[in-house]
């Protein structure tokens, strides 16, 4: 009798102990699907979707007074010495669309490596840039400067961008309709 009772024990610790596993096993299947579900919602759809929306804020040093901003359909033009300019302005959905695939080729929405780890030497004046970026509701917000000799790629690659957005934005008659910028910054 004492052996069937630790026959017994010892298959239903057995039981337990594989009921126990197989409930870890399904916990670290969900983790790892949370984990993928994330990495999904980072990545851009190839297809430009109807909600995308950035705004850009640029300029030399602190002094970010040039703005391209979709979410509200705006450009701002920094005057320098006579302030700024602003006007209404939409992007047609084919600039819109090739500025997008620009954003998707950096990766735009993952995490960015921005600033350098070297910062022993400075350059004067200096650009810095603020980006927000909404992709199908999700929201990523970034700035970086140049203010250091050395760069990341990532920060390389948001300089391309703005530049890219910049020139496509220059070529705009809104943007041609400004006031010229007087003055300069040291």
């Amino acid at each position: 009798m004492k052996r069937i009772s630790s026959y017994l024990f010892v298959f239903l610790f057995i039981i337990a102990g594989c009921s126990n596993e197989k409930e870890i096993a399904s916990v670290a299947v969900i983790d790892q699907q949370a984990t993928n579900t994330v990495k999904q919602t980072i990545k851009m759809p190839k297809d430009m979707p109807s909600t995308f929306d950035f705004m850009v804020r640029y300029g030399y040093g602190t002094v970010n007074k040039n703005e391209v901003n979709t979410f509200q359909g705006t450009i701002t033009k920094d005057l320098i010495a006579n302030g700024t300019a602003t006007t209404s302005m939409k992007f047609t959905k084919e600039e819109l669309r090739s500025i997008y695939n620009k954003m998707r080729e950096i990766d735009i929405m993952s995490g960015k490596k921005l600033e350098t780890e070297v910062k022993g030497c400075e350059t004067v004046p200096y650009n810095e840039d603020i980006w927000e970026v909404n992709v199908n509701g999700k929201t990523v917000t970034m700035s970086w400067t140049d203010r250091y000799c050395s760069q990341t790629l990532e920060a390389e690659q948001l300089l391309e961008l703005r530049q890219f957005v910049d020139l496509i934005v220059q070529e705009r008659t809104e943007y041609k309709n400004l006031p010229e910028s007087e003055g300069g910054y040291e």
